[in-house]
């Protein structure tokens, strides 16, 4: 018996072929991926939901519930469109990162302008210093604040709800912008190309069940921000002072000064800012 087990395995073994082993492959990364995707999400206890319903539905064949089955048969027939509806923003989630990952960012590279150049890079820097004298300063006064940094996913829709202002970035017009009697202090900042392009903008509001109930609307649109999109979103507490920073749908806090500018160099920059002739900003002079 067991001898006819191998020569059939064995047999088998011969009829696959390298196209087959790909295939097979692909089919399995791409199940990884999904599953890493909507791991410890909403998407998670939708799945269990769908492999409970067709649990539900088998058993309802093997007992005899015709009616069950025929309801359960329909809604599992049209599973594709389904988990499309059901699953929409976790889809459009995985859809643009897949459109972030290092091939779209070489075509867009090809096919686009650099921004690692040197008159790119300078605006970046002055950005990223007018960002943490601002925080610095709004930190200090408790005033809140909602700046997102847009990068290769594009804001559009966010900048409409808006107001354009396509500034140069620094600490005085930003702490301006959300001073507490501005008319544009409750919205969020957006920033495009190293520049303040819009004000007042609103973001959508993150659903995740994880957030500290204490958190206020502010730290629950970053987030939102973030888990739509690629932005970096940082985050000046009204309430504490305390700033924070959401990035794919994960919110880190107390952050300080010197943690915020290394953190914007290292993400806009591409690298870590060590070299002590970057540090100009007018915080670094205060003790």
């Amino acid at each position: 018996m067991l001898s006819v087990l191998l020569q059939q395995f064995l047999g088998l073994l011969n009829t696959v072929k390298l196209v087959d082993i790909i295939d097979i492959l692909v089919v399995a990364f791409l199940i990884f991926y999904a599953i890493r995707m909507v791991r410890e999400t909403r998407a998670e206890q939708l799945f269990k939901g769908l492999i409970a319903l067709l649990l539900v539905y088998l058993i309802s064949s093997i007992v005899g519930f015709r009616t069950l089955g025929f309801l359960l048969g329909t809604v599992l027939n049209n599973a594709v469109v389904v988990v499309l509806i059901i699953f929409q923003p976790e889809v459009r989630r995985i859809l643009e990162q897949l459109g972030r990952n290092k091939i779209s960012s070489t075509i867009t590279n090809v096919f686009g302008p650099s921004n690692d150049d040197a008159v790119g890079r300078i605006r970046l820097i002055r950005l990223i210093d007018a960002l943490c004298d601002s925080c610095a300063f709004l930190a200090k006064q408790k005033m809140g604040a909602l700046i997102v940094i847009e990068r290769e996913t594009k804001l559009g829709e966010i900048i409409k709800s808006g107001t354009i202002i396509d500034a140069d970035p620094s600490m005085e017009l930003i702490g301006n912008l959300f001073f507490v009697n501005s008319p544009l202090h409750d919205g969020a900042m957006v920033v495009r190309g190293g520049r303040l392009y819009a004000a007042g903008c609103f973001l959508p509001l993150s659903d995740s069940q994880e957030l500290d109930k204490s958190l206020g609307t502010r730290h629950r649109a970053a987030v939102g921000m973030s888990e739509n999109s690629d932005a970096l979103v940082i985050v000046v507490s009204e309430e504490t002072g305390i700033i924070s920073t959401a990035q794919n749908g994960v919110l880190k806090r107390n952050y300080t000064l010197e943690q915020l500018n290394e953190l914007l160099r290292g993400e806009l920059l591409d690298e870590h800012a060590s070299a002590p002739e970057k540090k100009s900003g007018i915080w670094r002079n205060k003790k």
